[in-house]
């Protein structure tokens, strides 16, 4: 089995392997940035998944918070695979498309 590459990320390394050049373990992308935990939307698209996760804002005028969302397109290596429901972390990379930005580096369990 060949060897992966350390991503500098505290996460565990995806079982399966991949000859993709956009996977960050057996490939040449480098992550950088910030990283989300999310779940996995959509994954209809071929090595795309839509990625959401929510976070509270504050409204200082009523002094509540009120719930938003965040989606994202992000890459899907084969090596991870994650499917719809899944919980995963991306990692901030290089722009890849016109809309991805993202690519997921861990896969937890699922709902």
């Amino acid at each position: 089995m060949p060897e992966t590459q350390d991503i500098g990320l505290d996460v565990e390394e995806p079982e399966g392997e991949c000859k993709d050049d956009k996977c960050p373990f057996h490939g040449d992308l480098q992550v950088r940035g910030r990283t989300f935990e999310g779940n996995v939307e959509s994954a209809k698209m071929d090595n795309t998944a839509v990625v959401t996760w929510e976070y509270a804002n504050k409204l200082p005028k009523y002094e509540r918070y009120e719930r938003r969302n965040t989606k994202v397109s992000a890459h899907n290596p084969k090596c991870i695979n994650a499917e719809k429901g899944d919980e995963v972390v991306i990692a901030e990379c290089r722009p890849l498309s016109k809309t991805k930005k993202f690519v997921i580096v861990e896969k937890g369990d699922g709902k």
